[in-house]
């Protein structure tokens, strides 16, 4: 195999391997075994695991924003849009990424790279939706006065309801809590 697509599959093995049982059990030795090739080989193409672990994060996780925020243009107007974004973050069937952001936030604390790379991930989160409300306050659907840290409260709020989820300690209708909430926010 040509050494890019070997190290694709790496990339890719490690990938599934997060999606599936979270970034905590990314090793040289799982990352081989699931892609396949000997733990020499992984070593070879991914010398430094703080780094891959952080790039696999942000792979899993950047490309779940881009499909959040790619999926929700078609609704009309701000707060709908902010609404599906919402519905579609609490629906339960991203369980997998947010056992990868929780793990991330625990060794980010140890982990410099993946630390570094979990706030890059965050501040992007955070300037999309910035840019969502601050498209519905020049809309007028939003007052400027309650656009102030909206972004911020919606990402605590999905971001705690969904770590709480994977406890299976969440309510029944976390969106339906997080759209309620959201509502008195925007005003």
């Amino acid at each position: 195999m040509p050494p890019e697509l070997r190290e694709k599959a790496i990339l890719e093995a490690a990938i599934g391997l997060a999606r599936e049982s979270g970034i905590a059990v990314l090793t040289v030795r799982t990352i081989a075994a699931a892609a396949g090739v000997t733990p020499a080989l992984v070593a070879h193409y991914r010398p430094g695991m703080d780094a891959f672990v952080a790039e696999v994060f942000g792979a899993i996780v950047a490309a779940e924003r881009e499909e959040v925020m790619a999926s929700s243009p078609a609704v009309v107007g701000a707060r709908a849009r902010i609404a599906a974004i919402v519905d579609t973050l609490l629906d339960g069937d991203r369980d997998d990424v947010t056992l990868v952001w929780v793990q991330a936030w625990a060794a980010g604390a140890r982990n410099d790279e993946l630390g570094a790379r979990v706030r890059l991930e965050m501040d992007a989160w955070q300037a999309a939706l910035e840019e969502l409300v601050a498209g519905g306050v020049a809309a007028g659907e939003i007052a400027p006065a309650h656009a102030q840290g909206a972004a911020w409260l919606l990402l605590a709020m999905v971001d705690g309801m969904n770590a709480h989820s994977l406890v299976k300690w969440a309510p029944d209708d976390r969106a339906g809590l997080a759209r309620r909430a959201l509502a008195a926010v925007l005003g």
